[in-house]
């Protein structure tokens, strides 16, 4: 009974509805209208919860137009039809979602859905979205979007394209490398130019700073050689004119100990074997990096544009090989 009566309820109400929409003009709707519940993070389609509407397929269109898909859907302020063409290996959800509230500054909430209620993230391309049916909400409008099915292409006249896209490749790079070669070899050179008139004058402090940090280090070492032979004539004077060698042999036992003792804490200090040339190399640097600091001389600054220049030379060197110019040996010799 209780049965009968919710069916003769549905059957008078649909009845009056269709009457009302009789008299006032109005087509009456196919289908009862579908509300949208808003439930731990997911949109679930449930019947009588005040929240959202369903809105038949047809008020959002998607056409495919030159190959690319053609959104058609109704701004909810203006109420007026607007097409958005998308590019689906490029475009994301979230661009698309933008796009629709830069054209309409009504529209707060704009949200794409899938049909079991989840929602798609704003990374997620256009062409994955439009594979499948999706649920498009304005505001608190839902909108049920059925992608038409896109005709695959044959795997002949898929070739056919793939040639012709090559055959369009080919030609531009016939008729427009010449021109991009040119172009690019003039920027380098004019970086070229500006690098060299920036170093120009680091180079020429750099060359002071390395005669002055060459001639301290020669100076040591002619120090150096003085001090050994200064000790060597007088452990020979104290050997034989004024102690004999039975006093001056354990003297000269500590002294070559100390001396291995020194070589040892310049490993442990330095990291490194004492060898005569690193140790020249080290001093080397010591003065340069000090005289640099007092004439404020700027090292980074200087490797850094040498790094440039090197950079800007390869460029060009690959750019006038005769292989990427197409021209013979010859010719490029003779540009250069």
């Amino acid at each position: 009974m209780l049965a009968g009566l919710g069916r003769a309820v549905r059957g008078g109400w649909q009845a009056g509805t269709a009457a009302r929409g009789r008299r006032d003009g109005c087509r009456p709707p196919s289908a009862p209208q579908v509300w949208l519940w808003r439930h731990a993070g997911a949109w679930r389609g449930r019947e009588g919860a005040p929240y959202s509407t369903l809105v038949p397929s047809d008020e959002v269109t998607i056409n495919y137009r030159h190959g690319l898909p053609v959104i058609t859907l109704t701004l909810p302020t203006r109420s007026e039809r607007c097409q958005f063409t998308v590019k689906p290996v490029v475009t994301t959800v979230g661009a698309f979602l933008q796009d629709v509230q830069r054209e309409d500054k009504g529209i707060e909430r704009v949200e794409v859905f899938a049909t079991d209620g989840n929602k798609v993230s704003d990374a997620t391309l256009m062409e994955v979205l439009l594979m499948n049916n999706f649920k498009l909400v304005i505001n608190n409008t839902a909108y049920s979007v059925s992608p038409p099915v896109k005709d695959k292409l044959s795997s002949e006249h898929a070739t056919e394209m793939e040639d012709i896209k090559s055959l369009v490749h080919r030609l531009f790079v016939a008729l427009h490398l010449e021109d991009h070669q040119i172009r690019k070899e003039r920027e380098l050179l004019q970086k070229l130019d500006h690098l060299k008139e920036e170093l120009l004058p680091l180079e020429q402090m750099k060359a002071r700073i390395m005669d002055s940090a060459d001639v301290k280090t020669s100076r040591l070492l002619w120090v150096g050689l003085a001090l050994m032979s200064t000790q060597g004539g007088a452990l020979a004077w104290l050997t034989w004119w004024v102690y004999s060698w039975d006093i001056m042999e354990p003297v000269t036992y500590f002294i070559t100990y100390g001396s291995a003792m020194a070589f040892y804490a310049y490993f442990v200090l330095t990291k490194q074997d004492y060898i005569y040339p690193d140790v020249k190399d080290r001093q080397f640097l010591h003065y340069f990096y000090r005289k640099s600091k007092s004439q404020h001389f700027n090292v980074e600054r200087y490797n850094k544009l040498k790094e440039d220049l090197a950079e800007a030379e390869e460029s060009l060197r690959r750019l006038r090989q005769p292989l990427h110019l197409r021209l013979p040996i010859q010719e490029i010799n003779d540009k250069d």
